[in-house]
């Protein structure tokens, strides 16, 4: 008798059931047993997605992809291949690439360094670049007593180098200890001016003039007993009225045993060659502001002077110069605060000249100059200017435009190279 379609159905999938029951137990065991014993030689070979699961334990495919621990001692994986290496014609043309590349770099920083070194004239500038020349000199200087005694030194100054005319000079002398620093007691003496041309009695030569070094508040020592002896030399008081040319003041110093010398030297000149009447106007010219200094030329010929301008709060702002050529007569020395200085570094006014000093060039002869009496301390104070007075350009002039168009060359022919050598590179 058969049975109904339902129930013959559902006898059938009873049966199939029990069957994969009973495979799937068999088929899983087969599988785990070909792994012990096979491992991955069972497996087959790697393809290339597996390399990274290469050297795995038995039964761990996949590696790290997988979940599974590396093994010690796999082989590192090259990150990026090697850069292939160039050609004999490609390491040439990288060569000269570099080459002309260092060449642009360095004609650009020729040509930026000049502009900029140049952007104001020679007799216009700011003070940061004479530093040297901020002040009138007045150099202090410190040295051992003497080799024997180098434990004490010898601190000494003077507060002028360059005397014309009446002027006069004063020189310090102290001891300290070459340690610490501490003064010292000493003694000065022995102190005495003569021509350096000239050994101290040699024929020819004036006299030696005595100088006695004092530290009793006399004679240009500001502070009595302060350790600091002074004296003082008026060459034109005191022997020398004819003289010019270069004068030496030696001395001998004790301090407890030990004993040394030491000197000064200063240039003078008996009759200045031409004198500044301190008398100054000044005016807006082309852009720039112009002070003209009074001069009375006693002798004609090539003059250089210097003057240095502060701002409003007395900070050094600005060094001006002179240098031409004069003739006998009154005349005006042109001292010129370019008008790109004056708004590139906006000094507030009124400016201030000071300590104008300067002297006659000669073509021959030693010395080589015949000086000015120097005008120290403040000579003339400016009026108050807008900014729009001044012009904002660059000065000009044949020569400068000459090195800036040769400098510009050769940025261009560097800068022409590279592009050639960058064209030949083009597929």
């Amino acid at each position: 008798m058969s049975l109904p379609p339902a129930e013959g159905a559902s006898r059938s999938r009873t049966r199939r059931a029990a069957w994969l029951g009973l495979l799937v137990p068999l088929v899983l065991g087969g599988l785990w047993w070909g792994g012990v014993l096979g491992g991955d030689e069972a497996a087959g070979p790697l393809g290339a997605s597996d390399a990274l699961g290469a050297g795995t334990p038995p039964g761990v495919r996949g590696g790290p992809r997988n979940g599974g621990a590396p093994a010690r001692g796999a082989a590192p994986v090259r990150a990026a291949a090697e850069k292939p290496a160039l050609s004999p014609e490609e390491a040439e043309r990288e060569a000269q690439r570099e080459l002309w590349a260092q060449r642009l770099e360095q004609a650009r920083l020729t040509l930026d360094t000049y502009r900029k070194g140049t952007r104001y004239p020679p007799e216009s500038s700011p003070i940061r670049e004479h530093a040297d020349q901020e002040q009138l000199p007045a150099p202090e200087r410190s040295q051992p007593l003497s080799q024997e005694s180098p434990e004490v030194r010898l601190r000494m100054k003077q507060d002028k180098v360059f005397l014309a005319g009446e002027e006069a000079v004063h020189f310090s002398v102290g001891c300290e200890n070459a340690n610490t620093r501490e003064p010292l007691p000493c003694e000065v003496t022995g102190g005495k001016a003569f021509e350096a041309e000239h050994l101290a009695g040699a024929a020819g030569a004036a006299a030696p003039v005595p100088l006695v070094f004092s530290d009793e508040g006399l004679q240009g020592d500001t502070v009595a007993r302060d350790g600091l002896f002074t004296a003082r030399l008026q060459p034109s008081k005191q022997g020398f009225a004819m003289f010019s040319g270069t004068l030496r003041v030696s001395f001998q110093v004790r301090s407890g045993g030990a004993e040394g010398g030491a000197f000064f030297d200063v240039l003078y000149t008996s009759m200045p060659p031409a004198v500044l009447t301190g008398k100054v106007r000044e005016a807006v010219e082309q852009g720039s502001l112009r002070l003209y200094l009074g001069i009375q030329v006693r002798k004609p010929g090539r003059y250089v002077l210097t003057g240095r301008v502060d701002d409003e709060a007395g900070v050094p702002f600005g060094h001006v110069s002179f240098n031409e050529e004069l003739k006998e007569g009154a005349h005006e020395v042109k001292f010129t605060l370019f008008g790109k200085l004056l708004l590139d570094e906006a000094p507030s006014f009124p400016l201030r000249l000071r300590d104008v000093d300067g002297f006659l060039l000669k073509e021959e002869g030693d010395p080589d100059r015949e000086l000015m009496t120097a005008l120290r301390g403040y000579v003339h104070a400016t009026r108050e200017y807008p900014s729009t007075d001044f012009s904002p350009d660059e000065w000009q002039s044949e020569e400068r435009t000459r090195h800036l168009d040769e400098f510009t060359r050769d940025v261009n022919e560097a800068q022409d190279q590279l592009d050639a050598i960058a064209g030949k590179g083009t597929p």
